[in-house]
């Protein structure tokens, strides 16, 4: 019988409903020293084993179906099967954003739910690796994950975390590949860009500014991050200031580390002790540079324009000398939450590749879970390679949510990934079948 007629058939004939809730309860029932809760732990186990055994008992492929039906809703189920028809492959490995993707400030309260959590168990004990993706800092990665996965699984050799959005990949129980700093790669100027913006971010800031704002403890990125809550409309003002003066903060830095001219635009001679510093068609680097950022990003555009400082400039006019270094650093706008500084060559494609190469998948299908546009890096490297598929909450950026609708329409409600868990858990255990 087709897989589709028996997937068909188990809907139909089971109630899968019950069936589901009695597994979620035992899945996440929260540890307590009770006796009489522990007592009705065990009378549900016993009546899910009951239900289960129905199923195991009615179907050749019976210990699967009754997985599946335990798992995964009807809709869930068939999204797997059409997976599989497409692709002919099981998911083998995992890359997951964290914010506004396993957690979300509006939908869990900034917590990673725990049925999320637990079928991320579930599929590290089937043997699939996690790669847990974030431009968050290692230290906060790991808090979070072994509080959440335990120690264990952080440790188990199957787990990697991409940090910063790519600047540092670190995989416990790997030797002397379990962290690396990919950020030392780069070139000793770009890097003394990088060391110069850190230096001067907060001492520099106007006082409004350093008031509102703190710097994330990130090892190379520079993130500016609200000193009010994510997504209030203090946070969307001070981000916004923040974002315009990391641009003129980076452009100054540039202008004087790479030796492009100063910040004001004044011109130089070439025997004036400068050691031929340039003008730059007479416009100061600082609007220069904001055009160029203006130009690549529709929302950095928008902020300059509200912020009144978007220059009167024709981006494709900025001279070679300053978007040769800029083509290679990145400025991330977050509304409400973040303005960052990044290495473009050190992006989370990057990272993703240096944690595949070091768990050991050579030929990756992948499940990519994110919302922001370092993430549809991602996606779109796996869509090139065919390594895999993308899934993204509804509340993305446009570009990503479109690329995920053109792809598989995997979109998920705010707060509900694991629904694209048990989807896919669905289809590996699909593919188990002959």
């Amino acid at each position: 019988m087709e897989r589709y007629d028996l997937v068909y058939r188990l809907y139909d004939e089971y109630d899968t409903k019950t069936l589901r809730e009695y597994q979620e309860f035992v899945d996440v029932f929260p540890a307590i020293d009770s006796r009489a809760a522990l007592e009705h732990w065990q009378e549900a186990n016993t009546v899910l084993e009951e239900r289960k055994d129905e199923i195991r008992g009615d179907f050749a492929a019976g210990e699967t179906f009754a997985d599946i039906a335990a798992r995964a809703t009807r809709e869930q189920a068939f999204t797997a099967l059409d997976l599989g028809a497409k692709y002919d492959r099981a998911v083998n490995v995992l890359v997951l954003d964290v914010d506004e993707t396993l957690r979300s400030a509006g939908g869990t309260d900034n917590e990673i739910p725990r049925d999320t959590l637990h079928m991320l168990t579930e599929f590290h004990e089937a043997g699939v690796p996690i790669v847990i993706c974030t431009g968050q800092t290692l230290e906060n990665v790991k808090g979070f994950a072994i509080q959440g996965l335990g120690s264990e699984i952080v440790h188990s050799g199957d787990l990697s975390i991409v940090y910063e959005a790519g600047t540092g990949v670190f995989t416990p129980g790997h030797g002397a590949n379990t962290k690396q700093l990919l950020y030392e790669d780069l070139d000793e100027a770009i890097r003394a860009v990088f060391d110069d913006i850190r230096s001067r971010v907060l001492p520099e800031a106007p006082t409004d500014l350093r008031r509102g704002c703190h710097l994330q403890g990130n090892e190379f990125n520079v993130t500016m991050k609200p000193n009010y809550e994510t997504g209030t409309s203090q946070a969307r003002a001070v981000i916004d200031e923040a974002l315009v003066y990391l641009i003129d903060l980076l452009a100054d830095a540039v202008g004087s580390t790479l030796n492009l001219g100063t910040a004001a635009g004044r011109a130089k001679d070439d025997d004036d002790g400068t050691n031929g510093a340039r003008t730059i068609d007479n416009n100061t680097v600082s609007e220069w540079t904001r055009a160029f950022y203006a130009d690549q990003d529709p929302e950095i555009r928008a902020v300059l324009e509200s912020e009144s400082a978007y220059p009167d400039l024709d981006a494709k006019e900025v001279p070679s000398e300053l978007t040769d270094p800029l083509e290679r650093i990145d400025v991330a706008y977050y509304e409400a939450d973040a303005a960052e500084i990044g290495s473009l060559e050190l992006n989370k494609v990057v990272g993703v590749e240096r944690a595949l190469d070091v768990l050991g998948l050579e030929d990756p299908f992948t499940l990519v879970m994110g919302d922001s546009k370092s993430d549809l890096r991602v996606m779109e490297w796996v869509d090139e390679n065919d390594a895999g598929i993308a899934a993204a909450p509804e509340h993305s950026s446009q570009d990503t949510l479109d690329h995920v609708l053109g792809t598989d329409d995997l979109v998920f409600d705010q707060g509900k990934s694991v629904d694209v868990l048990r989807t896919v858990y669905a289809l590996n255990l699909l593919a188990r079948l002959e």
